[in-house]
């Protein structure tokens, strides 16, 4: 492959594909969080507006249940009347209707349509006819004398429907029906939807668009605006469908008003493309850019790889030259480059060869020279060596004296160290019993009681069933020297080293636990020997005994082998090692 196709692989690999994956990515994250913050912000707006709705609604309830028991209200109604001029005197002494519309802007109109043949319409107090007792409304309020609302027509403005609160008047004292139908101020509903940032209605129970942040939207039924097989049957909460042939989510949140036996709904239509239009267009952008930095980047290599094959290609027919055997050309190119440097490199080889050639013979009388040298280290080191054969027999002579002489524990803790000293040596890089790995830390507990006496105790709780375990040489012992060097060398009294083994009931795994209550570590101190576990190097201050036990049997079992280590300090350390008891792992 040449050089100007592996720069274009590698811009393409390096370089185009990261940048397009990255700019992918960015963009879907940015679209959702762009997504997510409009639907935060709609949630947050539909709650506002159904507090602000909420309290709206609150005046024609209130009005209502003034009206349920207003004495006068209620005469009026229940009177026979015998000539209209009373009927007008009557109206004329009753203002309570006017002066509430007078100090609630919230409220349009108040009507009362009652059965009293002998009262007189007159925009409040109504007349009942058929076509009325005909309404939905009407039988609706019949069936239940709780506040309803309801999107109706307005007797006063002939095919300009409002919400108005229906509520029949039942209380004790109203011997004709009658029913009071409150209108809301439209206006007063606009502005809770003014500004709003979204498309945001208020509709009723039938699904009729009472309000909304468009005004052409308002009368209009859900269906309509697509969205109406959406919210039927369906709880609150956000949907994502398609509203004028664009997605959109949808926010739907219901309002129940007190004492009403239905309610109404509050929701708000965010229309994906537009909310996330900002967001496509700097993708867009950033796609543009990418395009024209890659376009720059491919007329960049081209220019570079050209140059940089006509400069290898005159190295390259100069080596050629070489390899025919002349060895008195040299090479002239110019410039600081790395090729440059390369041919500059290549004239001094050539003319190195030369001298290289004469400097054989003396290279040769100097390796030979090493090599002596190398043999006289060799024996002075075999000379400094001492014999174990010999230091067993001196082991054994001091045993022997001290037992003539009645030191028997001298002569028990020589034994033990010469026996310990000879295990040490036999041991090589096969596995062993765990028999012996717990004989030779017996061996070491009995030293160390030899030295500090009552001072520290030692307690073996060894399953038999693991001391057929084959496991790495030298894994316990010095964990246990750890405990007591590290641990307990600074208790003046009362210091003990538990070592405990057990197999898993399955046989799968051998638990080795050493726990001693020393002086214990503190938490940073904790966290600095583990991390210095994983390390090669020796360090002073770190225990390297159990670094190379963690380190070889890391080695050896891989993820199959597990280290806890805990301590508290004044309390002291526990040891837990879990490995595999497959005789097949071990070398």
């Amino acid at each position: 492959m040449k050089l100007r196709t592996k720069l274009f692989i590698s811009l393409l690999l390096v370089v185009a594909v990261p940048v397009l994956i990255v700019g992918l990515f960015l963009t879907v994250q940015f679209r959702g969080k762009v997504l997510d913050d409009a639907v935060a912000q709609s949630m947050n707006n539909v709650d506002r507006i159904k507090q602000r709705t909420s309290t709206l609604l609150s005046v024609p309830i209130e009005a209502s249940n003034t009206f349920m028991y207003d004495e006068q209200l209620k005469q009026i109604v229940n009177t026979n009347f015998e000539r209209p001029i009373d009927v007008f005197l009557a109206y004329r002494e009753y203002t309570a209707f006017k002066n509430l519309l007078s100090l609630h802007k919230e409220l349009s109109s108040i009507r009362l349509y009652t059965s009293n043949p002998t009262l007189l319409d007159n925009w409040e107090l109504m007349k009942l006819t058929p076509a009325t007792e005909q309404t939905f409304w009407y039988k609706a309020a019949q069936e239940d004398s709780l506040a309803q609302w309801y999107y109706i027509d307005e007797v006063t403005n002939p095919g300009v429907k409002k919400l108005s609160l229906v509520r029949r008047m039942d209380p004790v004292g109203y011997r004709t029906g009658a029913v009071l139908v409150i209108t809301v101020n439209r206006t007063e509903l606009a502005t809770i939807l003014m500004n709003e940032p979204f498309d945001t209605m208020i509709v009723d129970s039938n699904n009729f668009v009472v309000a909304s942040s468009r005004r052409s939207d308002e009368g209009r039924e859900l269906t309509d605006v697509n969205i109406g097989q959406l919210l039927d049957g369906n709880k609150d909460g956000t949907y994502n469908t398609v509203v004028d042939g664009t997605r959109a989510k949808v926010v739907v949140e219901s309002l129940h008003p007190s004492s009403s036996r239905n309610g109404l709904r509050i929701v708000s239509v965010i229309r994906i493309d537009s909310v996330v239009k900002d967001a496509n267009r700097i993708s867009y952008l950033g796609l543009s850019i990418m395009l024209i930095s890659f376009i720059v980047a491919i007329i960049i290599i081209s220019f570079v790889s050209k140059l940089l094959s006509n400069r290898l290609l005159v190295l390259s027919r100069q080596m050629n030259k070489v390899a025919a055997g002349n060895l008195n050309g040299s090479l002239q190119i110019d410039g600081n480059d790395e090729i440059a440097l390369l041919s500059r490199q290549f004239n001094g080889m050539m003319n190195s060869i030369r001298d290289l050639m004469d400097e054989v013979q003396e290279t040769n009388h100097q390796r030979n020279m090493l090599q002596i040298k190398q043999k006289e280290i060799k024996l002075r080191m075999m000379a400094s060596q001492i014999n174990p054969h010999f230091l067993f027999n001196a082991l054994e002579s001091i045993r022997m004296k001290a037992h003539m002489n009645k030191q028997t524990e001298i002569a028990q803790t020589v034994k033990l160290l010469g026996t310990l000293m000879r295990k040490n040596l036999e041991i090589g890089g096969h596995s062993i019993a765990l028999s012996d790995e717990i004989e030779i830390v017996r061996c070491y507990s009995e030293i160390q009681r030899f030295r500090f006496g009552e001072r520290l105790s030692f307690e073996l709780d060894i399953a038999p069933d693991s001391l057929s375990v084959r496991v790495p040489p030298l894994i316990v012992q010095p964990l246990v020297e750890n405990a007591v060097v590290h641990g307990l060398e600074t208790k003046e009294e009362g210091g003990c080293v538990v070592i405990r083994t057990l197999v898993t009931d399955d046989f799968e795994k051998l638990i080795i636990e050493i726990a001693d209550n020393g002086q214990g570590m503190e938490e940073q101190r904790l966290r600095q020997l583990l991390d210095s576990l994983e390390d090669m190097e020796d360090r002073e201050g770190y225990r390297i005994g159990m670094r190379n036990v963690h380190q070889r049997l890391k080695l050896m079992h891989g993820d199959a082998y597990t280290l806890t280590l805990e301590s508290t300090p004044e309390q002291g350390t526990f040891i837990r090692l879990e490995l595999p008891t497959r005789s097949d792992a071990y070398v």
